[in-house]
């Protein structure tokens, strides 16, 4: 049977690398985000199908993960890619705009997690993927609440993978130190910015790795790194 795989903070970047790979594999690809009208194109490339989903309300969590297993079967590999940014002088930051930046990246996360775990400890098997930063290991100047985040979705995925690893399901987290090139952010041919298939394939064979030797955290940097 065809595996199905969630993608959650779907969008025209590295997640869209990562849904073509593993749909080049067979996989049966679900892709959510607060504006899936954005996501046409790539579903309809990859025979995908879309989903509207706030990754900061557990009702709307909990509906796309039933709405999921309706239409393709309970997700096997579940990505976990939204992120929520909030920049600028400490003192300037407004209260409440941190606390949607902390619900969306670490938040999101755990409510991600409570919907798909169940049924996947009740099989035995699954994998949940986490896309983490440079801020997952190191805070930057007028970059709070992107760094406590980031810190805290690591905290999550470190912890689900001692706990829920020897259960049959696979966690890792992915540290992208370094910026991805894109249509608009081209690179030069210094390889200074990371390719986007290329993070995608590293994703993929995380995914296929024996259950004996499982990685829970890859750093990926460019080759020319610029900080």
């Amino acid at each position: 049977m065809p595996e199905t795989v969630l993608i959650v903070g779907a969008g025209p970047g590295l997640s869209a690398s990562v849904a073509r790979r593993f749909a080049r594999d067979g996989a049966k690809v679900a892709l959510a985000a607060r504006s899936p009208q954005k996501l046409s194109a790539l579903a309809g490339e990859l025979g995908a199908r879309t989903y509207d989903c706030d990754v900061a309300d557990r009702a709307s969590v909990d509906a796309l993960v039933a709405q999921v297993t309706a239409d393709l079967g309970p997700p096997d590999v579940v990505m976990f890619n939204a992120s929520g940014r909030q920049r600028g002088p400490f003192t300037g930051l407004d209260p409440e705009a941190v606390k949607q930046a902390l619900l969306v990246s670490c938040y999101g996360g755990y409510l991600l997690c409570n919907a798909v775990v169940p049924a996947m400890l009740e099989r035995g098997s699954g994998t949940i993927l986490f896309t983490g930063a440079s801020a997952s290991v190191k805070g930057y100047a007028q970059s709070a609440p992107f760094a406590m985040g980031k810190f805290g979705l690591r905290g999550l995925a470190q912890s689900l993978a001692r706990e829920l690893q020897p259960a049959g399901i696979h966690v890792a987290h992915f540290v992208i130190d370094g910026g991805i090139r894109s249509d608009s952010r081209p690179d030069d041919g210094s390889d200074k910015l990371l390719d986007p298939d290329a993070i995608a394939e590293t994703y993929f064979q995380v995914a296929r790795q024996h259950r004996s030797a499982w990685t829970w955290e890859v750093a990926l940097r460019p080759w020319q790194e610029t900080f």
